[in-house]
């Protein structure tokens, strides 16, 4: 082993380098090992390293999703404090194991299928034009606020049903959550404020369930509704934690995906040279971004029974983190991984996961990146960066950026 990796083993895992660009210590691990303990995330966690690793445990029912009760109440938790927050927290559909998990997804998916997306798409057209003529007449502007925050606010809200959100408050409690959801060793403090944000979340919600129970539509949340009403959807708790959770996921990680995929193109000007050339390349560059820049840089994992894996005795309840981010980056799956290359045509990331629990929302995801991409090019051909310092968040589960400067040319 060389002596940068090797010093990178040798320091915390999370430290400002790593959230600056966590990849070479994905790199260190990964050839130190396929699988390593660390104390730093939740307590104690194993973490995995290699595509194929990553990708069985998220196939393998050994692995369960169900793993909020030790994490939101703790054992300080003694006045069940935090008892509404787990009541809600744990049955959104990213925490269900069969055979909730199954049921709840199959309710969930008709709000996704190919004909409901494409409808979706007339209106991130519009939005998309609508958020850069805000910024047309600038010079400069920031695209994380202008665009990367506030779309997949109102795509997730116009697929829900929401006709007039809130999407300031929005933004404060995915922000809330996705501090709780992000940080290895979370605080009281940033669990109250998760909780907080959740149950506001709930409130608001609860006068649109009232809504679409009486007069329902042809939206996600009026199929959830009457899911309940069939008995498809378990109880009044089932039913907010998932239009909660849509709310949180569907803005949390696009705006990453959008910010930090644009940061990548522009600080590689050849690789928005050949989009701006040929901008059929688009879905194949979104597919290429996601993979070498995840959004979502793991998940987690319970043993649901004692096993051994690379020599490693595993117990019950004990958590693993498959690595996603050093998943998309294994040389053994991907050639040249640590290379941008919009035209790779080996397969998809696992950005999205992989297995049954693979992201519901991925297409809408993805057309609204592809959306944001063609009109970038043809409105502003020449868009660059303000500066080559990206402004990364500090959250090591959530790879996105605070600020992103941009410059195009302003019309005379």
């Amino acid at each position: 082993m060389n002596a940068v990796l090797q010093e990178t083993l040798e320091r915390p895992i999370i430290d400002a380098a790593y959230l600056a660009n966590p990849y070479p210590t994905y790199q260190a691990l990964r050839e130190a090992g396929p699988i390593h303990w660390s104390e730093e995330f939740f307590g104690g966690a194993w973490l995995l390293t290699r595509h194929a690793d990553v990708e069985g445990v998220l196939k393998d029912a050994r692995f369960s999703a169900q793993r909020t009760g030790a994490w939101v109440n703790d054992r300080e938790d003694t006045r069940g404090e935090l008892a509404d927050f787990q009541r809600l927290f744990a049955r959104a559909l990213l925490f269900l194991d069969a055979p909730d998990h199954p049921r709840v997804r199959k309710v969930m998916n008709a709000g996704f299928r190919p004909d409901a997306i494409q409808k979706l798409a007339p209106h991130i057209e519009q939005t998309v034009t609508e958020l850069l003529d805000q910024v047309e007449h600038l010079g400069n502007f920031d695209f994380i606020e202008a665009v990367a925050r506030p779309l997949p606010v109102r795509v997730i809200t116009k697929l829900m049903g929401i006709e007039h959100p809130q999407q300031h408050n929005f933004m404060i409690w995915s922000d809330d959550l996705a501090t709780f959801i992000g940080t290895p060793q979370p605080t009281r403090a940033q669990a109250r404020r998760a909780q907080s944000s959740l149950l506001d979340m709930s409130h608001y919600l609860e006068t649109l369930l009232a809504l679409k129970r009486q007069t329902p539509g042809d939206d996600l949340t009026s199929r959830l509704v009457q899911a309940e009403a069939a008995g498809e959807i378990h109880g009044s708790a089932e039913l907010m934690a998932q239009c909660a959770m849509l709310l949180f996921a569907g803005h949390e990680t696009t705006r990453h995906l959008l910010g930090s995929g644009l940061q990548t193109l522009l600080s590689q000007p050849e690789q928005w040279q050949r989009l701006r050339q040929d901008p059929s390349l688009v879905p194949g560059a979104v597919r290429e971004l996601l993979r070498f820049d995840s959004p979502v840089q793991y998940t987690g994992r319970r043993v649901t029974t004692d096993l051994v894996l690379h020599g490693q005795q595993l117990r019950r309840g004990d958590l693993v983190l498959p690595l996603i981010g050093a998943a998309n980056r294994d040389p053994a799956r991907y050639s040249q991984p640590d290379t941008l290359d919009i035209t790779r045509n080996e397969g998809s990331s696992l950005s999205f996961g992989s297995g049954p629990h693979v992201c519901i929302g991925a297409a809408v995801t993805r057309m609204e990146a592809e959306i944001v991409l063609r009109q970038l090019l043809k409105r502003w051909p020449e868009l660059s960066l303000v500066n080559d310092t990206p402004h990364w968040l500090s959250n090591p589960l959530y790879r996105g950026l605070v600020t992103l400067p941009l410059r195009h040319t302003a019309p005379a």
